[in-house]
């Protein structure tokens, strides 16, 4: 993808493809993912538990940090503007939570599981 816009442009038209109910996206991503990738537990874990990929990675750019405590999303705010690590965690199920870590150079954000790590 090009730009931001694309980028948009992509998440909204997949999100509400999959799921007509979805409101598109409110905000343009605040940052480049790189390559999106994620370990064969934790995608199998989010199709099991019936959460679309694309959904956590939409609120993920978006800077919908998920279930972090207030410490850590400010931290993220602040990796946003100064290029650190960049981490959000969901609970896609009971006890199963799937963290999305985008590095600090902006070459690849990953989902996986916190044990993997």
């Amino acid at each position: 993808m090009k730009d931001k816009s694309e980028l948009q442009a992509f998440l909204v038209t997949t999100t509400t493809a999959m799921n007509p109910q979805v409101t598109p996206l409110p905000t343009a991503p605040l940052f480049a993912l790189g390559h999106v990738v994620s370990t064969p537990a934790a995608l199998k874990a989010m199709y099991a538990a019936d959460v679309e990929p694309v959904s956590l990675l939409g609120r993920h750019v978006t800077g919908d940090w998920g279930n972090l405590d207030k410490h850590d999303k400010q931290l993220n705010d602040l990796a946003v503007g100064d290029g650190t690590r960049i981490l959000s965690a969901n609970d896609i199920a009971e006890g199963q939570r799937i963290w999305l870590i985008t590095e600090a150079d902006r070459s690849s954000t990953c989902f996986l599981f916190p044990s993997e790590y």
